[in-house]
């Protein structure tokens, strides 16, 4: 049977595809844009018909009528890292929560230490030799394609086919739901003056022919749109957005000094606009990986110079980061911030940058703080942190005593904030 004649056997629509799933199931969806919106609205349509089903994502970009707190005993969400679409009901306790490393969710799937019943993606059309590309999302999902009972493809004209190992063949699937939906478009963050303030002071110690991992926000953007002057930067990266495609388009990035996989962007999934999408399409220069080699510190960190670029909330004064909860209360999650600070730390020349506003909440507080807020979760530890940047300074703390960490971080706190910092630092015998 050719492949285009397997192909029209396994076609069907996304009401009939979700009767693949059973009761008990866990369906594994991929990151972001990735997610299928014609197979997520026939499950939610359908919810009603189910029994403990799990739909486990790093990162829900919509919410689909299975995000329902009346019917988390048909079908509930298990998140990986919050998003505007499930905070509230991680936050409320009717979506679980499921604390992890993004490096290591493939390995969780392998081991069985997470369920991977069911995979719904959304996919590029087949090639002629039977070959699909999750472009959009590899991450975990090619872990649970390889472990899944049933795999189920939304196959669409406006994802692209990338390279890289994110290829799933039409013998692996069970069911393919055709759509033309446009995949979703993410507009870069808005960059204010603390922003640009605070890339001016990360770009300034970004080296020529240093090789980029850029996480996602307003401030890691303002450093990408200030780096549009240097040469040859290379990327190895969790995720491909339109900042990294201003900087190919202005000729900084050639990855041409990368000593692993030189000449290739690396990433796991794609967070952008329709441009960024047509440019992944078939492209030699950039790669798709599942995240447990884009992420893995092992691999990345043996890109000599490599930068990692990532956001925290707040940071005590002896240098750990709650990049993903308010408290107790958990907004988003650990992603990839860990992964990168070491792989960075175990690269040759290279510098993993914390960046965070000195304030919050029209600077009544201080986001660098004596100690974190009680119940606060730990993203970034004490011995992995490097630097640290606000719109007043750098700070390096690496290597650096608790004392002198204490006195590098009061110096780039807000300067109303300073005296009342040093005061509480003395009471806790670290300045």
């Amino acid at each position: 049977m050719s492949v285009q004649e397997t192909y029209a056997k396994k076609k069907m629509s996304a009401s009939d595809a979700v009767h693949l799933v059973r009761d008990g199931d866990c369906i594994i969806v991929p990151t972001g844009v990735a997610e299928p919106p014609a197979l997520l609205a026939a499950l939610s349509r359908q919810r009603r018909s189910f029994h403990d089903v799990k739909v486990a994502q790093i990162l829900a970009m919509h919410k689909y009528g299975y995000l329902d707190p009346e019917t988390v005993d048909h079908v509930r969400h298990v998140a990986l890292f919050y998003g505007a679409a499930t905070r509230a009901g991680g936050q409320a306790g009717w979506i679980d929560f499921l604390p992890n490393y993004f490096s290591e969710i493939p390995c969780m799937i392998r081991r069985g230490q997470m369920a991977a019943d069911v995979v719904f993606s959304m996919a590029s059309p087949m090639d002629a030799h039977g070959y699909f590309s999750l472009s959009l999302g590899a991450d975990y999902t090619m872990a649970a394609v390889a472990k899944a009972r049933a795999v189920v493809l939304e196959v669409n004209p406006n994802v692209p086919f990338a390279y890289g190992n994110c290829h799933v063949h039409i013998s692996q699937v069970a069911g393919l739901v055709e759509s033309e939906t446009p995949v979703p478009e993410v507009a870069l963050p808005k960059i204010g003056h603390v922003q640009e303030a605070i890339g001016k002071y990360v770009a300034e110690l970004i080296d020529d022919g240093a090789t980029l991992q850029i996480g996602y926000g307003g401030i890691p953007d303002a450093v990408v749109m200030q780096l549009t002057a240097k040469h040859d930067l290379g990327i190895h990266t969790e995720m491909i957005g339109d900042g990294i495609l201003t900087l190919l388009e202005a000729g900084a990035v050639t990855n041409r000094r990368k000593n692993y996989l030189p000449g290739k962007m690396v990433a796991t999934f794609a967070l952008g606009s329709k441009k960024l999408y047509t440019f992944m399409d078939r492209n030699p220069a950039l790669e798709i990986h599942p995240v447990d080699y884009t992420n893995a510190p092992t691999l990345a960190g043996q890109n000599d110079n490599l930068v990692a670029i990532n956001a925290t909330l707040q940071i005590d004064l002896l240098g750990q980061c709650g990049s993903e909860s308010l408290g107790h209360v958990q907004y988003s999650g650990t992603g990839g911030q860990a992964d990168f600070v070491r792989a960075a730390n175990m690269s040759r020349g290279g510098k993993a940058f914390i960046v965070l506003p000195s304030t919050a909440k029209d600077h009544s507080i201080s986001r660098i703080v004596p100690c974190l807020s009680p119940g606060t979760h730990v993203s970034t530890s004490k011995n992995d942190i490097n630097y640290v940047v606000t719109e007043y300074g750098v700070a390096q703390l690496r290597g650096k005593s608790a004392k002198q960490r204490a006195r590098e971080l009061i110096s780039i706190a807000h300067p109303h904030f300073r005296a009342e910092l040093t005061e509480q630092a003395k009471r806790m015998n670290v300045m």
